[in-house]
């Protein structure tokens, strides 16, 4: 294992890093609210935050899979590299016979597509079900600003793009190995992918947190890019719990390489693996 790759089950698992993420730390929120936010601001320090942005190649004997799919070419030149890094693991577009998504985000899903044609032209595309319900909803698009629509144009491309390869799931098994999770609240259908391995499993936990620094040692602390900040805390710390408990490698799409979650003297901490 290197601090980007190990074996877990029957999958070589790579992380694939496709650029870096920064915005001001008036992004953080706080389950609490404002005074909570601001304290959790200024204890911290950092006038930035500055996160990765991940997908993640899994090659097992059904083939090769990605977890995610980063921004493709749509986030300018800072963002994309996980095309490059795919390339560099001896893997071309075409050997991609599918692709998990933890939600439909940008930096997730855009990858996808190349122009208006698949980027990956034999891939099924793994879609949790709860989130392209709620991206495909005229009402729900017509609730949010204009800022915050990203998603629905996103789902409109993916189904005009891939159309029958869509396969829409909720939790349980998708593939030999990998059970999807739900873990709602970053988006009403945020999914993360449990690799099953024995005494090492691995939970793929897309966007449960985004500062590993950070919100391990206080879940309530989000960011305003959760639609449902509430239930993002709660399932933040059940997932840190889980991991904590059942001993479980941890990666996800914004944390630094593989790590393990124990718990602190307040809250939790995420060692390397």
């Amino acid at each position: 294992m290197t601090d980007r790759s190990l074996h877990i089950g029957q999958y070589d698992v790579t992380l694939l890093l496709d650029g870096l993420f920064e915005a001001p730390a008036d992004v953080l929120v706080h389950a609490d609210g404002d005074a909570a936010r601001r304290h959790a601001i200024e204890t911290w320090g950092k006038p930035t935050l500055q996160v990765d942005v991940n997908c993640f190649l899994l090659r097992g004997p059904a083939g090769a899979f990605l977890i995610d799919a980063g921004t493709g070419t749509s986030w300018g030149p800072k963002y994309g590299h996980a095309r490059s890094a795919l390339h560099d693991a001896g893997i071309s577009p075409d050997e991609i016979q599918g692709v998990l998504l933890t939600h439909i985000h940008g930096d997730h899903a855009l990858g996808l597509f190349d122009g208006d044609e698949p980027y990956f032209p034999h891939a099924e595309v793994f879609v949790p079900e709860r989130d392209i319900a709620f991206f495909t909803d005229q009402a729900e698009r017509e609730a949010l600003p204009e800022a915050r629509r990203g998603g629905f144009k996103i789902a409109e491309q993916l189904q005009r793009v891939y159309g029958s390869r869509i396969k829409r799931i909720g939790p349980g098994e998708v593939l030999t190995g990998i059970e999807a999770h739900s873990l709602p609240g970053h988006t009403p259908g945020h999914t993360g992918y449990l690799l099953r391995g024995g005494d090492n499993s691995l939970l793929i936990w897309g966007d449960t947190l985004h500062v590993g620094d950070l919100q391990p040692g206080d879940p309530k602390i989000g960011l305003a890019y959760d639609l449902d900040p509430g239930q993002a805390a709660r399932t933040r710390q059940v997932a840190l719990e889980d991991a904590a408990r059942e001993g479980w490698i941890v990666a996800g799409g914004h944390i630094t390489g593989f790590g393990r979650v124990e718990r602190g003297a307040k809250g939790y901490k995420i060692l390397p693996a």
